[in-house]
């Protein structure tokens, strides 16, 4: 997400610069259009994949990874098995440890021959996360930014400024995460790279869900990468960082990456071991983790989603295909999502649902838990209606009762850092929404998303089987509502548990007064089209 200072200055001059827009610097910048690699069947992983696709009608192989660990360790082993072709599309891709290593693994991919391209939205940075760009001086790499700032540099106050002068462009990100090897086989999710997102930072941890892919549905995410690379919005680093983009700053940060990954081993860290061990990768080759077959659709936004949205070009949009597959429910919905305002277009949805006696459950983050003070202000004004509604609420807890579906350690649990980031919806337990969309504003209408709706009992029952767990007192705030006062007017209550013990809050729990007073005020401003 756009950083909060940013939304609020949105908020404003919105007026002001509704009417304005223009390309990204680098727009005038040669490039050349590419497309994935057209022969898969030619590398060792697609042979291996297209043998165990035999026998399964057209249908796609799946699995999910949920623990977070394993989301990193399986991206290095996939990275370290491609011979020809490697394809990165990512929100946000952080210069720390694992962003580093992550670094390190696609460089030596490059120096054994594999044709690299890497596609990084550029409205979230932080100092560091540039290393990724000095790789564009290799041979065989390609990095380009998605609708990038004219400012490279990290201090907020200048990117906020050159925010306020471009809101109408700069408000307009890239949320897509996906990642393809020799074009056989493809992880897809909501998580980003980065230490938060593989569940490995005490500090912050987002849990989150990554999917493999492989069968018939891998070229399908490809094309959607190409549409996306070959964009008029997508600039090569080149055009943005010039002659920094030398070979002396890529040996250099080689070195760096390097004299990381021994830091890491004396540090006890040993990351290169994990991933020598080949779990979870080797697993799924040699079939001792099963895959699950099943027919899927492909449902993403085109590049340009806001010209497409305005009826201005033709286009993809998948808000609606996700929302005509709620709509088709008959008998339950689940959610989880870790922002959720669902705006008047989501609340007739639910309302429909309701109103037909469709049981309707959503798990997203407490005001202690969320990563977004502002999104969460945004949340706040639905969960009465939604209540009185007999929509079921659940806020999960940043200290966890139990770690048993949270994609982490009880450990690391421990730490009591813990936030959703996944964005995984049930329909009647036969099919599931998995992709990088939240149920906002900005997944909706500001944001370009990717995802899979796929056909599976299997999955559905294991994704309701987490939300259960996920659900309990021990694990989340469950809203209620009770008369309170002499008016009778109705009034919230969280219920959870403490030392085991049932327990109700009055008073929304929140990690500081401060944090509740913050979440009150920004709850009066009218962003909700933002959020």
């Amino acid at each position: 997400m756009i950083r909060q200072l940013k939304f609020l200055l949105v908020a404003l001059i919105v007026g002001a610069l509704s009417g304005c827009t223009t390309l990204p610097p680098g727009s005038d910048f040669s490039k050349d259009a590419s497309s994935a690699f057209a022969h898969p069947e030619k590398t060792s992983l697609g042979r291996q994949f297209d043998k165990m696709a035999q026998g399964h009608s057209g249908d796609s192989g799946f699995r999910i990874i949920p623990a977070g660990a394993n989301g990193f360790l399986i991206r290095m082993q996939m990275i370290n098995a491609a011979e020809r072709t490697l394809d990165l599309q990512y929100y946000i891709f952080r210069g720390d440890d694992t962003g580093r290593l992550l670094t390190s693994a696609v460089l030596r991919a490059a120096d054994r021959g594999v044709r690299v391209r890497i596609l990084i939205d550029d409205g979230d940075t932080e100092p560091g996360d540039e290393q990724i760009m000095t790789l564009a001086a290799r041979r065989s790499i390609e990095v380009r930014l998605f609708n990038p700032f004219t400012y490279r540099g990290h201090v907020e106050l200048f990117r906020a400024v050159e925010f306020m002068f471009n809101a109408s462009r700069l408000d307009y990100r890239m949320h897509n995460k996906l990642f393809v090897i020799d074009n056989a086989v493809a992880l897809i999710s909501g998580r980003n790279i980065g230490d938060q997102y593989f569940q490995v930072e005490p500090e912050s941890q987002f849990a989150d869900d990554d999917l493999f892919c492989t069968g018939p549905i891998v070229k399908k995410l490809s094309t959607t990468f190409d549409l996306f690379w070959n964009s008029a919005l997508s600039i090569p680093a080149q055009a943005l960082s010039g002659s920094r983009l030398s070979k002396a700053a890529l040996d250099e940060n080689r070195e760096a990456l390097d004299e990381h990954k021994q830091e890491m081993k004396t540090e006890g860290i040993n990351y290169v071991k994990q991933i020598a061990v080949g779990e979870p990768f080797n697993g799924i080759i040699s079939k001792r983790l099963p895959l699950v077959w099943a027919p899927a659709k492909l449902v993403y936004d085109s590049p340009e989603k806001k010209r497409v949205e305005d009826g201005e070009m033709v286009g993809r949009l998948m808000h609606r295909p996700v929302a005509i597959t709620a709509m088709a429910v008959h008998s339950e919905l689940l959610m989880i999502t870790p922002f959720f305002i669902p705006g008047v277009e989501g609340m007739r949805i639910l309302d429909e649902l309701r109103q037909r006696n469709v049981r309707v459950r959503i798990l997203t983050n407490s005001l202690d838990s969320t990563p977004q003070l502002l999104a969460h202000s945004g949340y706040m004004h639905y969960r009465k209606p939604l209540l009185e509604k007999g929509v079921e609420l659940y806020e999960i807890r940043s200290l966890l009762g139990n770690a048993k579906g949270s994609g982490e350690s009880n450990r690391m649990s421990s730490y009591g850092n813990y936030a959703l980031h996944a964005k995984l919806f049930v329909f009647d337990r036969q099919k599931i929404f998995i992709g990088s969309m939240n149920f906002d504003q900005r997944s909706m209408y500001l944001n370009t998303e990717v995802g899979l709706i796929i056909d599976s009992p299997e999955f559905a029952n294991q994704i309701a089987a987490r939300f259960d767990a996920m659900a309990q007192p021990a694990n989340a705030y469950v809203l209620g509502l009770r008369s309170d006062g002499a008016d009778g007017s109705p009034q919230l209550i969280w219920h959870t548990q403490e030392d085991g013990k049932p327990f109700d809050y009055e008073i929304e729990p929140a990690r500081s007064e401060w944090q509740r007073m913050g979440a009150d005020f920004l709850s009066l401003l009218p962003l909700d089209q933002e959020l």
